[in-house]
């Protein structure tokens, strides 16, 4: 590790870099996927069984796929972006969706009764005490990401997954752990930073869901 470090360092901020978009665009793109689910009843099981259909397809048929639907480079970034931004809305579609449906119903009709139109009581009432269970449900979807970023190494996108792939080829096994490890540590870093901003944001959620670590991670297979 020491002798390597600059390459560390760089594996190490692609990784990062790679890791953002599709937790961020997994996030806006569930939001009204969610409140869909959430609105419409009769089409509930529909849209969360079909996120879940998408979390099931293995990421190595997803990368040739793409391309050909989007007209993408297959060795493009964008490729692993789109993919780890479907994995994320699947995740995060049915969190949405449980946390909208948390919100107390009394807390809705007296928001109505005060006069706020459906919209500004999503924005102002209903999202804000849905936000811990969303955080949790996020938490969990950043660390799936930070994994499944290092498989884009299959199609030569460079990230700490090159460290699994470089080491198994050379039969180098500190550096398949020291990439395993980093994986780890950015995972870790992920998951604070969630936590940090979910406090700043919601202070009346202190104590609460959004402090607690996630009770179980899912991996795309």
């Amino acid at each position: 590790m020491l002798d390597n470090l600059d390459l560390l360092a760089a594996l190490t901020v692609q990784h990062i870099r790679l890791s953002v978009p599709p937790i961020v665009i997994g996030l806006a793109v569930a939001l009204p996927v969610g409140w869909v689910a959430f609105r419409f009843g009769r089409i509930r099981g529909a849209v969360l069984s079909t996120a879940g259909i998408l979390y099931a397809i293995p990421s190595l048929a997803l990368f040739p796929l793409l391309p050909a639907l989007f007209g993408i480079g297959f060795l493009s970034e964008l490729n692993v972006t789109i993919a780890l931004s479907i994995y994320a809305l699947a995740l995060l579609s049915r969190s949405v969706c449980d946390a909208l449906n948390a919100v107390d119903r009394d807390v809705r009709q007296s928001a109505t009764a005060l006069g706020y139109s459906s919209w500004r009581r999503f924005w102002a009432v209903e999202l804000p005490l849905a936000g811990p269970v969303i955080l949790a449900g996020l938490r969990v979807a950043a660390v799936s990401t930070v994994s499944l970023v290092t498989v884009g190494v299959l199609i030569g996108v460079q990230s700490l997954g090159y460290l699994f792939i470089n080491g198994f080829e050379r039969r180098i096994l500190e550096e398949i752990f020291t990439g395993v490890l980093l994986t780890m540590l950015v995972a870790l870093l992920f998951d604070a930073v969630l936590v940090l901003l979910g406090r700043a944001l919601m202070p009346w959620a202190r104590g609460s869901d959004a402090r607690r670590a996630p009770q179980r991670i899912e991996v795309a297979p």
